[in-house]
């Protein structure tokens, strides 16, 4: 396949792919969150998930796999050859299949960005043309958590030793989970939550702003748990099979445009392709100014948008799609509400 176009390449593997994932018909409520990973497998975007315990965060973040576009024979490649040089070795029985890692919060920094006397990859490289599941993401060593910046940028991450220097491709989709605040019920309406404004501040400060900024989308995930009881969770539970064929469709319209999704197109390409009306690009500076955003974050709310537009097959971002790219932006309003 070398040398191919990606979208020939992509149909090549589209037609014979079957996957195994986790349905999204089996969570209840939650519709917002369910059109954020929508948007997000669409345009392989980054996704943190803010939520009390016990919310549904984890369930969604192990059902996103089971939407996003087919791997093509090259990534299908990659990601065996990723394996078959770790210490798991390759299973034939995921060929084909979108890894999904979810390292423990107590992992050290090799393991997840790879290392040691004989460089071996880590979690980010296994979870290439995957999805990487950080749950409780403050929780996780802020050294480690920054070592995420340079592959979330690049696709790939370099470890040097004194003896030679490895290159190992990490173009993973990071998707994270974390509290609210550290007892977990900041945003819940039982009003159980005790901790202070300092406690908050400092628990949610784990969390840089340069890492901030490389993460597209923010959602708050409620607990439903009235809503499903009283039957107020009325809205139609879509199947993943459902959910993927829009996803695909949006994906195929982003290789015929860039070559490539969304969350990888670079400053030059966000230009040409996420342009702006006068009215949009007045809107989009009053919320920079509002919650202090950083040219990489508009940047990031302008590729979601593209997606979002994809999505709706328009071939324009219409300011709808912008406002909904902007709502994305969750931990940005908390915090400067905190502060």
């Amino acid at each position: 396949m070398t040398g191919s176009h990606p979208l020939a390449e992509f149909h090549c593997t589209h037609t014979r792919q079957t996957r195994q994932y986790p349905n999204l018909v089996d969570i209840r409520g939650q519709h917002q969150a369910k059109r954020a990973i929508e948007i997000a497998a669409a345009g392989s975007h980054n996704l943190l998930m803010i939520g009390p315990p016990g919310t549904g965060k984890t369930m969604l973040a192990e059902r996103l796999p089971g939407l996003l576009p087919p791997m093509s024979e090259t990534q299908s490649l990659e990601s065996a050859a990723i394996c078959s040089i770790s210490n798991q070795g390759f299973n034939i029985q995921s060929w084909g299949q979108r890894p999904f890692r979810s390292p423990h919060h107590t992992s050290s920094a090799i393991a997840l960005v790879g290392g040691g006397s004989h460089p071996r990859p880590g979690e980010i490289s296994l979870a290439h043309q995957g999805v990487l599941f950080l749950d409780e993401l403050p929780e996780f060593d802020r050294k480690v958590l920054e070592v995420l910046r340079e592959p979330l940028e690049s696709g790939k991450i370099t470890i040097s030793r004194a003896a030679h220097q490895a290159e190992f491709p990490a173009r993973f989709q990071l998707v994270a989970a974390m509290n609210p605040c550290p007892c977990g019920y900041y945003t819940d309406t039982s009003g159980r939550c005790e901790c202070t404004a300092e406690q908050i501040r400092r628990y949610r400060s784990r969390i840089s702003g340069p890492l901030l900024d490389r993460i597209d989308m923010q959602i708050e995930v409620p607990n439903m748990t009235r809503q499903i009881i009283t039957g107020a969770d009325t809205g139609k539970r879509e199947t993943s099979a459902e959910v993927h064929e829009r996803v695909v469709v949006a994906y195929q319209l982003q290789l015929q445009r860039a070559g490539k999704p969304n969350n990888w197109l670079d400053n030059s390409e966000v230009e040409r392709y996420c342009p702006l009306d006068t009215q949009q690009r007045q809107l989009l500076e009053k919320i920079i100014v509002k919650y202090n955003l950083s040219a990489k974050a508009l940047h990031r709310i302008l590729k979601v948008a593209r997606t979002i537009a994809d999505l709706a097959q328009s071939d324009s971002i219409l300011t709808p799609h912008l406002q909904e790219a902007i709502n994305y932006r969750r931990l940005d309003r908390l915090q400067r509400q905190q502060n």
